[in-house]
């Protein structure tokens, strides 16, 4: 970097923005009614991201992920996005330049350009990314608005990205078999190459046209826990979890033990899939709409989320956001 120097760096890079990229600001329009949703996220290197996990390709990719999910979690429609790196003088521009492109990949699929940003040198690597979205205030998502006896709907598994992570660091074995090395591939991708969840917003958008009062929604990138329990505490109910119904990613529990893949799909965090507290017809027409989601349990007038095993006498384990993933541990 230091050996091409700013000017050409940014003039590198403009080929991955907007074609209104270039003024000390970006100008942009809301469509007719509708209103801005912002929301930011930092990635730091050795906190958030490493080489050994995530390749700058990879890393682009969930970058831009991570924001788009938290737009999908408001029901928003992606605009556009901006980004501020700090990186080391000796960064190779080839590692910037895959970067980009991964953030310019996982754009192209789901929405949204990159409008500006801002690039400085530092010690380390640190990558920030404010999206810009747009909602009709009648659809905007909130996670204060679930009222009891409404279903706990979550769009996907729960734990494939930790389990991807545990295999990335040689904290789990790949899988020798033939037949169940697809699990590892799966895993891997979740943790790398993270889906924002717009196809379940567009199905809620057909069941709830007239607006989404009765809806409450967060996206799990802290953990299933921590969304539930932060569902919950806004919105003043409790919860009721049955073990059973845990969103498991296929062969986990064969893999790492019943009690490891429970607490992975809790609280391992970064699967970036939404919960959603629906009213009980509405959960069952979106359960049939969207593949691989599940029902996880019911809101509940009494405080607290307790997980209820199945097996006959066995004690509630009553869940906390603290066991799950902490900015400041």
């Amino acid at each position: 970097m230091a050996d091409l120097g700013e000017h050409e760096v940014l003039r590198r890079l403009h080929q991955f923005c907007d074609s209104v990229v270039g003024d000390d600001g970006a100008i942009q329009s809301l469509p007719a009614g509708e209103r801005l949703v912002v929301t930011t996220d930092v990635l730091v290197d050795g906190v958030h991201f490493c080489d050994r996990t995530l390749p700058p390709n990879a890393l682009g990719w969930r970058a831009a992920a991570v924001n788009l999910s938290d737009l999908a979690a408001m029901g928003a429609t992606p605009m556009g996005l901006t980004i501020g790196l700090t990186l080391p003088a000796d960064t190779p521009w080839p590692w910037l330049g895959e970067l980009y492109q991964g953030i310019t990949d996982c754009l192209q699929h789901h929405g949204g350009a990159i409008i500006g940003g801002d690039l400085c040198r530092g010690e380390h690597r640190s990558l920030a990314i404010t999206a810009l979205g747009s909602v009709q205030p009648h659809q905007a998502l909130y996670r204060n608005r679930a009222q009891p006896g409404q279903t706990l709907v979550t769009t996907g598994a729960h734990g494939a990205s930790r389990a991807g992570l545990a295999l990335l660091l040689g904290e789990l074995a790949p899988e020798l078999d033939p037949h169940n090395g697809p699990d590892d591939q799966s895993w891997i991708q979740a943790h790398q190459r993270p889906v924002p969840r717009f196809d379940a917003i567009s199905i809620l958008r057909q069941l709830s046209p007239e607006g989404t009062a009765t809806i409450a929604a967060m996206d799990t990138s802290d953990g299933l826990a921590d969304a539930i329990v932060q569902i919950c505490t806004q919105s003043q109910v409790g919860a009721t979890l049955f073990s059973s119904q845990l969103p498991l990613p296929s062969g986990l529990g064969n893999r790492v033990g019943s009690a490891t893949a429970q607490n992975w799909s809790l609280y391992g965090g970064e699967d970036f899939e939404l919960v959603l507290s629906l009213p009980s017809d509405m959960a069952r027409d979106f359960i049939k709409r969207l593949p691989g989601s599940r029902v996880v349990g019911q809101t509940t007038l009494e405080p607290g989320i307790r997980l209820v095993d199945d097996v006959p006498q066995a004690p509630d384990v009553w869940l906390s956001h603290t066991q799950g993933y902490r900015h400041f541990a």
